[in-house]
């Protein structure tokens, strides 16, 4: 580290400038190697899915020895207004506007989410929006690599 750190102002700010170009050449390719794996292996993973009864999550299958491991996440969004909502109504009483002292962001554990009586997620879905994040997408080589 020390001899970079004694190289002159100018070559240390070539090196930057290199480094940072060979980063942002880095991320296209990645993203661009991303969007071709999506393309090649989202349809068959959303099929996999679909055969698994379910729309998210992780799945293998195998593509000419390869073992493909795609994962979609999900996104679960709270709506904030309609939270409070049900906040309030839950814990009405205290006779104080608690919004006028302080912010809150609600959060709901998606776990927690799922293994609630009926009534209770049926009070909060309403408040809820699934998303999807980002595909991703591992190729595991046959043992024979």
């Amino acid at each position: 580290m020390k001899q970079i750190a004694d190289l002159p102002a100018s070559e240390l700010a070539r090196l930057r400038q290199e480094a940072d170009s060979n980063q942002r050449i880095a991320r296209s390719i990645t993203t661009s190697l991303e969007a071709a794996l999506d393309y090649r292996y989202g349809a068959r993973a959303k099929q996999v899915r679909a055969a698994d009864a379910k729309d998210t999550g992780t799945v293998r299958f195998e593509d000419n020895g390869f073992i493909i491991v795609a994962d979609l996440p999900k996104r679960v969004k709270w709506d904030q207004r309609r939270l409070k909502e049900i906040v309030d109504l839950i814990s009405s009483g205290w006779g104080e506007d608690l919004a006028e002292y302080v912010k809150a962001k609600f959060e709901v554990s998606e776990r927690a989410y799922e293994s609630w009586p009926a009534r209770l997620k049926e009070l909060f879905t309403p408040a809820r929006a699934v998303e999807t994040g980002r595909p991703s997408y591992e190729l595991i080589p046959p043992k024979s690599f």
